[in-house]
């Protein structure tokens, strides 16, 4: 083979795999990946034990904005002390990110019809015709029986929002600055605004929405940190609860106290 033929040869062969890659091979096959890897620097190279915080990525909010006065808002709720880390360290404004995507933060396997309770405390939507009130507006004058719900249209996740949006509204109009800048007192008291129902919210009772804010952010402390919350198992330690044993055969009958180890749902699951 002459100097010339093996520049011919080495021309084909480039141009062939230059064909293959314009051609789309390349695109996402077994075949691509072994013809272009060696144009990449394998210190580039992602390792199979490379992992992405998927506990700590927005699934439900959108805006960065709200998903912040809600971390500010929660915080106030379980702030850190001396005893432990507050909401925000333990990663309850992820968990309920997570359980407001979920079919229980849009309510997909509950009734959500009428009627609805009306009282001083416990606003809703007047009654319209609309899809979900199919029989037309509601003339009575009679409060509609209690259920054990909450009595809104609104969904959990809708709730939220409405409720995040207007907290940081109302230290607006309060404090003239946005909820998270806020000072821990202004912060405190735009809370218990919602808490005694001060506030106005379209759709909802401020009490309705402020109950729900704490039932979660105590629900993100002390969960299992399957669901996302309860980060490093660390609302456990304070309390010094050592998460779920599949049983207890080797140490009911110990005569001295034992102390767990904390262990998590993942833990059994490999």
């Amino acid at each position: 083979m002459t100097e010339e033929d093996g520049k011919t040869v080495n021309r084909r062969t480039f141009i062939k795999n230059s064909s293959m890659v314009a051609g789309g091979i390349v695109g996402g096959t077994v075949l691509g990946g072994l013809l272009t890897n060696q144009w990449i620097d394998k210190k580039e190279t992602p390792t199979k034990d490379a992992k992405l915080p998927i506990d700590e990525a927005r699934v439900f909010f959108s805006r960065k904005k709200d998903f912040d006065v809600l971390s500010a808002a929660t915080e106030r709720i379980f702030p850190e002390d001396e005893l432990g880390p507050g909401a925000v360290a333990l990663g309850v404004p992820y968990f309920i990110d997570r359980q407001l995507a979920s079919a229980w933060g849009t309510n997909a396997k509950e009734y959500m019809r009428d009627p609805f309770w009306q009282d001083d405390r416990a606003r809703d939507y007047e009654h319209k015709d609309t899809p979900q009130n199919k029989s037309g507006p509601n003339t009575s004058t009679k409060a509609p029986t209690r259920t054990p719900r909450y009595q809104t249209r609104m969904n959990r996740g809708e709730m939220m929002l409405e409720g995040v949006r207007t907290i940081d509204k109302v230290s607006m109009e309060k404090f003239s600055d946005s909820f998270t800048k806020l000072e821990e007192e202004d912060q405190n008291a735009v809370l218990t605004m919602f808490e005694n129902g001060e506030i106005d919210m379209e759709g909802v009772a401020a009490v309705t929405f402020f109950n729900l804010l704490v039932q979660l952010t105590l629900e993100g402390a002390y969960a299992d940190p399957a669901y996302g919350g309860n980060k490093d198992m660390m609302g456990w330690k304070m309390k010094e609860y050592p998460g779920p044993r599949m049983a207890y055969i080797d140490d009911i009958e110990a005569e001295e106290f034992i102390v767990m180890e904390q262990k998590s749902l993942r833990d059994y699951q490999g």
